[in-house]
């Protein structure tokens, strides 16, 4: 997302380039932030914050395609790339919320 808004048309849309940039950079800060606060309920809350970032990365996409930003081969990589973000955010948080609704493993002696 950087290196596609810092030079052409884009780099002078100074609120379009915050917001998708502010945007890709919450997805990972997302991430970090939930999982070091060491609650597994708030970690799948900032997982859920970090998938809407990412929908809010692909929208942006869309806007910088229809405005000229991007060419078309850099929106179709950026959008796959951001897809996959968003498949592994979600896979994460399946997860987490799976070992959440699990029962604790009771050890029998």
């Amino acid at each position: 997302v950087y290196d596609v808004t810092r030079d052409g048309a884009a780099a002078r849309d100074f609120r379009f380039v915050s917001q998708i940039r502010a945007a890709a950079v919450s997805v990972m800060s997302n991430v970090a932030e939930g999982f070091e606060r060491e609650s597994g309920p708030q970690f799948v809350q900032f997982l859920q914050i970090a998938r809407a970032s990412a929908g809010e990365v692909r929208s942006l996409l869309y806007v910088a395609l229809d405005l000229g930003y991007v060419t078309e081969e850099s929106f179709a990589q950026l959008h796959a790339q951001c897809l996959d973000v968003t498949r592994l955010v979600t896979a994460l948080r399946h997860s987490v919320s799976r070992r959440l609704a699990a029962p604790s493993n009771s050890r029998s002696a």
